[in-house]
C-alpha cells in the first residue's frame, strides 16, 4: 500500500460516500416526485417501470462491472459508470414523456449498476480488515441518510422548483466524487493482461434481462401462465445455463464460481438475497398500510419507514466492532434474530396497533440488515485475494439487488392475488383501484363508510399475508446463517 493512498485515505472515502450517496438517494428522491412526474408526463401505466427500468439495468451490470474492475482497475470503471449515470440523469430532466423517461432511467442504471460494488470495494482495498469492519459502518449510514433526506429533498424540489431537478441535483454532487477520486486515489499499476469474458457478459446480461422482464411484467402485461409467460422463463434458464456453460470454459469469467465454493461467501450471499426480499417488501408495503388502514397521513407513513433507517446505520456501527471480537457468524446470527423479530410485529400489527408498533418493527428490521450487510461485505473483502476483490464484493450486491427485484414482483402477486380472491368471494362492484381511494384523506371522504371499512379489512387481510412471506424469508435468512462456519475473528486479510 502506497504512501499517497494511506494519505489521502479520508478523502477518498469522503468521495466513495459521496459517489455512494448520489447512486442511493436517486431511488428515495424520485418516489416523492413521481405523482408529479405521471400527472405531468402522462402514461400512469407505465409508473412502475420508471422504477423497474432502473433497478434492472443496476442489476444486470453489477457483475460485469466488478469483473471490469479487476481488470482495469477500480477507478476508470467507476469513472465510466459515474459518466453514464450523470449523463442519464441529464437526460431525465428533459425527458417530455413516460416513454423516453424509461430509456432515460435505463442509461441511468447502467451506470449506477459500477457505483455501489466499486466504491466499496475500493475501501477494502486500501483499509485493512480490522479499519474496513469500522468504516463499512460509515458507507452503510450512506443508506441510512439517503433514505431520510430523499423523500425530503425530493418533496422540497417538487414542491418549489420543477421535478426536474430530482435528477439534476445528481450532477454536481457526482462530479465532486469523481474530482475527489481522480486527484487522491492512486491505484497500483494493473500490470495483468487479461481477455475480458464478453461472451460471457452478453450471456448474463440476456438472461438476467429476460428473467427480469418477466418478474416485472407477468400479471399485468400478460398471464403468469401464458405462452408469452411461458417462452420468456424457457429462454432466460435457457440462456443462464448456456451461461454457466461458457464461464466453466473461459479462463477469466465474469462470475468467477470458485469464489461461491467458500461456504462463508455462499451463504452470505444466499442471505443477501432474502434479506433483499425482505427490504422491498417493507418499505413497497409499509406505507400503504399505514395511510389506508391506520388512516394516518403520508409524513407519518414516511416516518415508519425512517426508524429502518436509523436502525441500519446505528447496527452498521455497532457491527463493525462486534465483527473483529466475535467473527462473521455471531454478529449474523443476532442479526438473523432481529429480522424474525421485525417480521413477527408486523405479522401481529392491526389496524389499532398504531403507526408507532409499524415504526418499532421496521427499526428492528432495520437492526437485522445493518448487521448482516456490513458483516458480509467485510467477510467476503478479507475472504479473497485483491484481485478477486471486486468481483466477490459485486457477487454479493448483486445477489442483494436481485432480491429486490423478487421481492417487488412477489408481493405484488401476492398483494394483488388476495385482493382479488376477496373481491370476488364477497362480490363486491370494486376492482384493485378502489384501494388508491384508501390512501388519502380526501379520497376516503369520497366513499361510504360501510364501503370504506370494507375496503380497510380487505387490504388488512391482503396485506397479512405480504407480511407473513416477510416473516417466513427472515426465518430463511436465520437457517441460511445457522449454515455459516462458526469461529471468532475474520478470515486472512488477503491483500
Amino acid at each position: 500500500m502506497g504512501n499517497e493512498k494511506v494519505t489521502n485515505r479520508p478523502l477518498v472515502l469522503a468521495s466513495v460516500m459521496l459517489a455512494m450517496f448520489v447512486s442511493a438517494v436517486e431511488a428515495t428522491i424520485v418516489t416523492t416526485a413521481m405523482p408529479t412526474i405521471a400527472s405531468d408526463l402522462g402514461g400512469f401505466s407505465r409508473y412502475s417501470w420508471i422504477f423497474s427500468a432502473y433497478l434492472l439495468m443496476s442489476t444486470v451490470t453489477v457483475l460485469i462491472y466488478g469483473k471490469l474492475a479487476d481488470v482495469f482497475g477500480r477507478k476508470p470503471i467507476l469513472f465510466i459508470g459515474l459518466t453514464l449515470f450523470l449523463i442519464g440523469s441529464l437526460l431525465c430532466g428533459f425527458a417530455s414523456s413516460m416513454e423516453q423517461l424509461i430509456v432515460y432511467r435505463l442509461i441511468q442504471g447502467l451506470g449506477a449498476g459500477a457505483v455501489m460494488p466499486i466504491a466499496t470495494t475500493i475501501v477494502g482495498d486500501i483499509y485493512s480488515t480490522e479499519e474496513r469492519a469500522k468504516i463499512q459502518g460509515y458507507l452503510s449510514s450512506v443508506w441510512g441518510i439517503s433514505a431520510v433526506l430523499g423523500p425530503v429533498i425530493g418533496g422540497l424540489i417538487v414542491q418549489y422548483m420543477h421535478w426536474k431537478f430530482v435528477f439534476w441535483v445528481n450532477i454536481p454532487l457526482g462530479l465532486l466524487a469523481m474530482l475527489g477520486l481522480y486527484l487522491f486515489l492512486h491505484e497500483p499499476q494493473q500490470d495483468q493482461k487479461v481477455s475480458i469474458d464478453y461472451k460471457g457478459a452478453i450471456l448474463l446480461m440476456l438472461s438476467l434481462s429476460t428473467i427480469l422482464f418477466w418478474l416485472a411484467e407477468g400479471g399485468q402485461s400478460f398471464s403468469r401462465f401464458s405462452v408469452v409467460s411461458i417462452v420468456l422463463v424457457g429462454t432466460g434458464i435457457g440462456l443462464f445455463i448456456f451461461f454457466i456453460q461458457v464461464e466453466k470454459k473461459v479462463a477469466n469469467p465474469v462470475m468467477p464460481f470458485s469464489i461461491w465454493q467458500n461456504p462463508v461467501i455462499l451463504y452470505a450471499n444466499l442471505v443477501s438475497l432474502t434479506t433483499g426480499i425482505i427490504l422491498i417488501g417493507i418499505s413497497s408495503y409499509l406505507p400503504t398500510y399505514v395511510t389506508g388502514v391506520m388512516e394516518q397521513p403520508a409524513i407519518i407513513a414516511g416516518f415508519t419507514l425512517t426508524t429502518m433507517s436509523i436502525g441500519w446505520p446505528i447496527a452498521s456501527s455497532v457491527a463493525g466492532h462486534l465483527l473483529i471480537r466475535y467473527g462473521t457468524f455471531n454478529v449474523s446470527f443476532i442479526g438473523g434474530l432481529s429480522l424474525i423479530l421485525g417480521g413477527i410485529l408486523f405479522v401481529m400489527m392491526g389496524a389499532e396497533s398504531g403507526p408507532l408498533w409499524a415504526a418499532i418493527a421496521s427499526f428492528f428490521v432495520g437492526v437485522g440488515m445493518g448487521l448482516t450487510s456490513t458483516t458480509f461485505t467485510v467477510t467476503i473483502q478479507a475472504a479473497v485475494p485483491r484481485e478477486r476483490r471486486g468481483s466477490a464484493t459485486a457477487s454479493n450486491m448483486f445477489m442483494r439487488n436481485f432480491g429486490n427485484t423478487i421481492g417487488a414482483a412477489l408481493f405484488g402477486a401476492i398483494l394483488n392475488g388476495m385482493l382479488m380472491m376477496q373481491f370476488n368471494q364477497e362480490h363486491l362492484a370494486y376492482g384493485l383501484d378502489s384501494i388508491n381511494l384508501l390512501l388519502t384523506e380526501e379520497q376516503r371522504l369520497t366513499l361510504p363508510v360501510a364501503d370504506m371499512h370494507v375496503l380497510q379489512h380487505l387490504l388488512d387481510r391482503s396485506l397479512y399475508w405480504v407480511y407473513v412471506t416477510v416473516a417466513v424469508f427472515a426465518v430463511i435468512s436465520l437457517l441460511l446463517i445457522l449454515r455459516i462456519p462458526r469461529g471468532r475473528g475474520l478470515p486472512n486479510d488477503n491483500d
